[in-house]
This record gives C-alpha cells, sequence and structure tokens, in this order.
C-alpha cells in the first residue's frame, strides 16, 4: 500500500511551537487546551496576530518542532510494511524546505529522502491513503484519508478522523488491515 503523511500538525507539533512562541514573546500561558477551535493566531489578541502568523517565516521554526508523541514509532513500523511517503507543503516558507529535509534526517532517518516530497498542492499526490491535519489536501485525493485531529479542524466532520498516532497504529497496523476497513 502507498501511504503519504503529512508533516506539519501530523509528525511534527507546529500548532504547539506556534503557542510555545507565543507564550515566550508575550509572556502568555496559553495552552492546547484553551483553544476551542481554529488556528493559534486566531486565539490570541489581534495585536500579537501578526508575531504568530510570522513564526513560520522565522529561521529555525520548522527545524525546532517536537515530533508529535507516537509517530516515530508508528511510522518505523508502517515503513517495514507499506510505501510510505513524507508529503509536505514546504515551498511556501523560505526556511521550511531545508528545515524540514533536516529535521526529518533527525527524527525519522529511516525515511530516505527518496520518500520526501516536499510540494506546494498535494492534489497530485496518487497512492491508496493520505494523512493530514487539512481538510483541503483531503478532498481532492482518490485514495482513502485519515483526518488527522487538531484545534483548527476540530468543526470538520466530512472525514473519518484518528486523535493520535496510537490510533493510526491501531488501524493500519493489523494483520486484517484493509483499505475498507479505514
Amino acid at each position: 500500500m502507498t501511504i503519504f503523511v503529512d508533516m506539519d500538525d501530523v509528525l511534527a507539533d507546529t500548532y504547539g511551537k506556534h503557542i510555545e512562541w507565543y507564550n515566550r514573546d508575550f509572556n502568555q500561558t496559553l495552552k492546547r487546551e484553551d483553544i476551542i477551535s481554529g488556528e493559534v493566531h486566531q486565539n490570541v489578541p489581534i495585536e500579537h496576530q501578526a508575531s504568530v502568523r510570522g513564526h513560520a517565516w522565522t529561521p529555525g521554526f520548522f527545524l525546532e518542532l517536537d515530533p508529535i508523541p507516537g509517530s516515530i514509532e508508528v511510522m518505523e513500523e508502517l515503513c517495514r510494511k507499506h510505501e510510505v511517503y513524507i508529503a509536505t507543503a514546504a515551498t511556501q516558507f523560505p526556511n521550511s524546505l531545508s528545515e524540514k529535509s533536516e529535521w526529518l534526517s533527525m527524527y525519522f532517518p529511516f525515511i530516505s529522502w527518496q520518500h520526501q516530497i516536499m510540494c506546494g498542492h498535494k492534489f497530485i499526490l496518487n497512492g491508496d491513503l493520505l494523512i493530514d491535519d487539512r481538510a483541503f489536501n483531503l478532498e481532492h485525493f482518490e485514495g482513502d484519508t485519515l483526518l488527522f485531529s487538531n484545534p483548527h479542524n476540530r468543526h470538520e466532520t466530512n472525514y473519518k478522523r484518528v486523535d493520535s498516532w496510537e490510533d493510526i497504529g491501531s488501524l493500519l497496523l493489523k494483520p486484517e488491515y484493509s483499505l475498507s476497513k479505514v
């Protein structure tokens, strides 16, 4: 099976890093649990929103992301069983292309550069399964999809949802797994 896995907020905790940097920059105590929906910048005072939106343009932002809990272990198992590719929008922000590649080498050394797709739009992907946190990436994918839960997609109801890498492992690493069960 060919599986495409998004990076930001699926493998790498982009959302958490935005919160961490916001708290650092404005001496705040915002927590993920405080956010009911939307992007981080939509959940801070208007005078701080531009700063939060600017994080992705800051050198080091993508390199400093923490892996989502469980992602490394489950991805390693998935790579043993399936053809797995990282498919990440990496051309929008100037530093993200090199930083994402370096980050993957640090945390996911078992995923070779040949299995890293750094792109803009993901509608060009053709495979069996796409795991992403953005519904707009899933809507044109012709295979099966899993929406990785995040505060910004909390109200999305059109896709099968997974809340953690433990959920993904439970679905995809079972011996009896088939696409019809996703």
